[in-house]
């Protein structure tokens, strides 16, 4: 037997067991089967060790009933990648087996679940730090009341100098948008601006570098064809502003693609061992042996063929017997 969890692991939603179970099977199928359904949960279900407790059958046997139980629906052979407490991961051999017969659609859909809830339980736990509640805070000691203090006089602060402070203000709070203006004046005579004009025509600039503009787009859209003489560049300014604002581009930025989930279940064929998605192995097996599987069973004998067999054996030997 096998460690508890490497072995035999019964699928849900099964019928309640009769004596017509596996009756449809043939004779040695139905025998296997009904010793793999009563074995405990968690059992060793490799060929050798079946061969081991089944004495009416030999491995080759064994294997061949296993792959016609998973043929009709009563098994899935699978490998599940199991992490260790020391982050070591290692692929481990289960059986997933149902009494009762289910179809490709019902097992692909049983396997999904189960490889979600093994990937959601060996992902890391990022909740256990915030979980512990921050310890209260300590109580105050309770002290009588204290006489009210005798009034100070309030003293009077400095009043600060009007242009001092707003002035270091404003610098500090100054952005791009607010600089391109302040610097169209130093780069062209024609367009001086005042502080106040600059704070009221930031809002527009602003809007022109957030739709993805830079700030020379920006100087070089404001600045070309100006007049020789420009009597209200604020004015001129706020038009040009308004009437050449550039279009809102999509964002260059695409989502990240979410990672697929990772598989840590995969389908073994029942026949040669060979790993897959469970859409890809319909009725437990590989494309290869599937196919090697429908040929045999299209070339099996037809009874009518087996009687003529027999029958020309029997009349070999009546001929043999001495006279």
């Amino acid at each position: 037997m096998a460690n508890p969890g490497y072995g035999k692991r019964s699928a849900p939603q099964q019928l309640p067991r009769t004596r017509e179970d596996f009756a449809l099977l043939p004779t040695r199928e139905r025998y296997v089967a009904g010793f793999v359904d009563h074995l405990p949960e968690g059992a060793a279900m490799s060929v050798k060790q079946l061969a081991k407790q089944l004495p009416l059958y030999g491995q080759q046997a064994i294997s061949t009933a296993l792959t016609a139980l998973s043929v009709a629906g009563h098994l899935r052979r699978v490998r599940c990648s199991v992490t260790s407490a020391s982050d070591e991961t290692r692929w481990v051999y289960r059986t997933f087996w149902s009494r009762t017969a289910r179809d490709n659609e019902w097992w692909n859909a049983y396997l999904a679940t189960e490889n979600s809830s093994l990937a959601a339980s060996s992902a890391p736990d990022t909740s256990a730090p915030d979980a512990t509640p921050p310890p209260p805070a300590p109580e105050e000691p309770r002290t009588d009341q204290a006489p009210e203090a005798t009034g100070v006089p309030q003293q009077r602060t400095p009043i600060q100098a009007p242009d001092t402070a707003p002035a270091q203000r404003r610098t500090a709070e100054a952005g791009p948008a607010y600089l391109a203006l302040a610097r169209l004046g130093r780069d062209d005579h024609r367009l001086p601006l005042s502080a106040n004009d600059c704070t009221a025509l930031e809002p527009l600039a602003a809007q022109w570098l957030d739709r993805g503009v830079s700030i020379g787009y920006l100087t070089n859209a404001l600045t070309a064809g100006l007049p020789t003489q420009v009597d209200s560049p604020a004015r001129l300014l706020r038009r040009r502003l308004i009437d050449k604002m550039p279009p809102r581009l999509p964002s260059d930025k695409t989502p990240p693609d979410t990672p697929a989930p990772a598989r840590r279940i995969l389908v073994e064929c029942a026949e040669c061992g060979r790993p897959g998605r469970p859409e890809a192995l319909p009725d437990g097996l590989c494309p290869p042996c599937r196919e090697t599987q429908s040929g045999a069973a299209e070339n099996a004998p037809q009874p009518a063929e087996i009687a003529a067999v027999k029958a020309h054996m029997t009349n070999l030997r009546d001929l043999l017997k001495p006279v």
